[in-house]
């Protein structure tokens, strides 16, 4: 887990950025509390907003709509996930690849007891879970052609077996987080990724960590 030390294009955040990283935090801090306390779909947007002491113009500056409060912009995530995936050298296996996008895509968030409290929300609120649902079939598709890249095309249709692999990857984190949930936030995510991975694919959890394609 990581804070932003930099801005978007990398470059040493200036006392502005800094600010703007603060006051975001303090938000997506906010929101949070709120949600664990209330329930998301009880919780308003204006009440966000008093009670972090910022107008909702403001709020929406930083975050457009109420489902990024949770956790930040997903589109965030997606971008991280296929940038990992896409500065990866070209042995990388798909299976390896994927790994490192998911874990640098967990990595965005500040904290365990944060990513603990948005996992929870996420699974255990219907909205959060269909848009999350509808979100991670557009990563999906962002995902095929590189993924495809990396695949053997004399072994049969690439589009086939990258799609069943990436479906397979995203079903693995969901069977991890749900069991990091249930489990209290006790152990590591990636550990328990690995283990819903090797299963699927018939190893041992000795295994788990080696992902070779």
């Amino acid at each position: 887990m990581k804070q932003e030390a930099e801005t978007a294009t990398g470059a040493p955040a200036t006392l502005w950025d800094r600010t703007r990283q603060l006051a975001s935090r303090e938000i997506l801090e906010t929101a949070l509390r709120l949600f664990t306390e209330q329930g998301y779909d009880e919780t308003t947007i204006a009440q966000i907003a008093r009670e972090a002491g910022v107008s909702q113009r403001t709020l929406f500056r930083y975050f457009g709509t109420k489902e990024d409060l949770l956790g930040g912009n997903q589109d965030q995530f997606g971008q991280v996930l296929t940038d990992t995936i896409r500065g990866l050298p070209a042995e990388a296996g798909v299976w390896g690849a994927l790994r490192a996008g998911v874990a640098a895509v967990l990595a965005l968030h500040n904290s365990r007891e944060q990513a603990l409290e948005r996992f929870r929300l996420l699974h255990n609120t219907a909205s959060l879970r269909a848009g999350w649902l509808e979100k991670r079939l557009r990563f999906q598709e962002d995902l095929l052609p590189l993924i495809e890249a990396r695949m053997d095309a004399a072994t049969g249709s690439v589009n086939a077996k990258a799609r069943a692999v990436i479906a397979t990857a995203f079903a693995c984190l969901d069977a991890a987080s749900m069991t990091w949930v249930d489990n209290d936030g006790k152990g590591d995510i990636m550990d328990l990724y690995d283990e819903c991975l090797a299963a699927v694919r018939g190893q041992t959890s000795s295994d788990a960590a080696e992902f070779v394609a």
